[in-house]
């Protein structure tokens, strides 16, 4: 009786709701969506096929090359690359071409950043018209520039000097990277360099230590696409430059070319020496180079 009783006291039990596991949602492709995606798939396709044939021709020879340009190497060999970095000169080429586009990209930066933080972020008199300088360097062609740069080089005494590359090319870099830059650091927060202020940090500490850790993503990506044109650049160190052992990359290819006959197999291979150190450095950048793109996306 007592354990009826008791039996009868206790509340109904009632089931617990159990937890549905959650509903992966499928993802669903309009006929847009697809239509795109098929097209830059086969835009990467087209895109890629020269870049193989360059690195599949290095590794063939003259010969099989001038007779079928596009099969696969069976009997692949490393001959043209031995003729490209040590019979051609191609170490010297190259160490020429890191020298100038290394120096050209960071004299570039060392001005145009400050000069950029500056516009950005102070309030002066002339501020509006020194902007305006600036960005009316990048109105002009570079091409139609060739010929007063080459006198004034002349005049210099810099014709068949790297530094005459590396002054221009730092140049021409500046309007670009204050017009890039300048964008970036107006969208920082005034909180920020005010509380610094307050906090009593000199006007170059607050640029040094709070603004430029900022910015730094679009600072990469800026100095990626400075670097890019000045590697690849042929025109300019044509002209300004006379001797061998100055010669670039781009400059250094031309000597497989010859009168009657090319060598077909070397140039491939000089190629790929001048192409690896672009892709190396985009596998590397990526990450910098997608922050600097979308930052300030999201404010």
């Amino acid at each position: 009786m007592t354990t009826m009783i008791e039996a009868s006291t206790l509340p109904e039990s009632r089931s617990l709701p159990t937890a549905r596991a959650p509903r992966r949602r499928r993802r669903r492709f309009s006929p847009e969506a697809v239509a795109i995606q098929l097209v830059l798939w086969v835009y990467a396709a087209i895109s890629i096929v020269p870049l193989l044939t360059m690195i599949g021709n290095s590794f063939r020879t003259h010969f099989e090359i001038a007779s079928d340009p596009w099969p696969i190497p069976t009997n692949p060999t490393v001959e043209n690359y031995v003729n490209a970095w040590v019979r051609a000169d191609f170490a010297t080429y190259a160490l020429n071409s890191v020298l100038i586009t290394v120096a050209s990209v960071l004299l570039s930066a060392v001005v145009s950043i400050p000069a950029a933080y500056a516009l950005a972020r102070w309030r002066f008199r002339g501020r509006g018209g020194l902007e305006s300088l600036f960005m009316s360097g990048l109105l002009i062609p570079f091409m139609l520039a060739i010929l007063p740069m080459f006198y004034l080089m002349d005049f210099l005494g810099l014709i068949d000097n790297p530094l005459s590359l590396i002054l221009i090319y730092a140049a021409n870099g500046i309007p670009f990277t204050i017009f890039i830059l300048t964008a970036f650091f107006r969208q920082l927060p005034g909180e920020l360099e005010e509380a610094a202020l307050i906090d009593g940090a000199s006007h170059l500490a607050v640029f040094w230590r709070v603004m430029l850790p900022l910015v730094r993503p679009a600072i990469a990506t800026v100095l990626i696409f400075r670097f890019v044109p000045i590697w690849n650049d042929f025109l300019m160190p044509l002209v300004m430059l006379r001797s061998r052992d100055n010669y670039t990359l781009g400059v250094g290819l031309t000597t497989f070319f010859g009168e009657y006959q090319t060598d077909w197999a070397s140039l491939f291979a000089g190629l790929v020496i001048a192409t690896v150190p672009l892709l190396v450095l985009f596998i590397i950048a990526t990450r910098q180079i997608i922050d600097g793109l979308t930052a300030g996306i999201g404010k």
